[in-house]
């Protein structure tokens, strides 16, 4: 049987986004593919009273300007160019990932999750303006007014619903939140343990010989 390796993430999480950019080269090198899984962060906290690090560091002395050093060290390693803040930040990011569930049940997550991320944290915009939304999308090419008419379906909202709501049910209490089997993991900092225990749990036996 197969390891499932997951990446829960919200288009809103600048670190979930930092994340996906170190993910390929542990796909490379473990041979496991990882699944995206789209939650809602919102719903995340409210289910966990947790809260964003814009909110819980405010006021705080000298963590917020070490929590930006970690991340500054972070790009440079992955050489993440393209990272942008978004002026905007937070958004409200429930119409992107009704759209990443839409788009994964019409077979264009990719292309989609391409231009979310580009558009949030390359060229930021302010994505829960639906004009400035659905205009940033048909610049990337993407056929928004069809997802954004699908995720406006029961089974859309629903299906975003119950991802976020499973996360909780499993101890997720932010984004990006990684879970290698049952084996969970939070932030992107953990990315150097999500790819040892990978390692750890596709290492097949070694058979003794007499």
């Amino acid at each position: 049987m197969s390891l499932k390796v997951e990446f829960l993430f919200d288009f809103g999480s600048p670190n979930a986004y930092l994340a996906e950019l170190a993910m390929p080269a542990i796909e490379q090198l473990t041979g496991v593919k990882f699944e995206y899984v789209p939650v809602l962060l919102g719903g995340i906290f409210k289910g966990t009273g947790n809260m964003s690090p814009f909110d819980s560091l405010r006021g705080i002395k000298n963590k917020p300007e070490y929590q930006a050093l970690e991340t500054e060290r972070f790009i440079r390693r992955h050489k993440a160019t393209k990272f942008r803040p978004n002026p905007f930040f937070p958004v409200n990011t429930l119409m992107l990932m009704r759209g990443a569930v839409a788009a994964q049940l019409e077979g264009v997550f990719k292309p989609y999750f391409r231009a979310a991320y580009h558009h949030m944290w390359e060229e930021p915009k302010k994505m829960d303006d639906l004009d400035i939304f659905r205009n940033a999308f048909i610049s990337s090419g993407i056929d928004i007014d069809k997802l954004i008419a699908r995720a406006q379906q029961d089974d859309v909202k629903k299906k975003l619903i119950d991802f976020t709501n499973d996360a909780v049910s499993r101890g997720a209490f932010g984004s990006p939140t990684f879970f290698v089997g049952k084996e969970m993991f939070f932030g992107k900092d953990q990315l150097r343990d999500v790819e040892d225990s990978i390692v750890e749990q596709t290492r097949q036996p070694v058979t003794k010989t007499a």
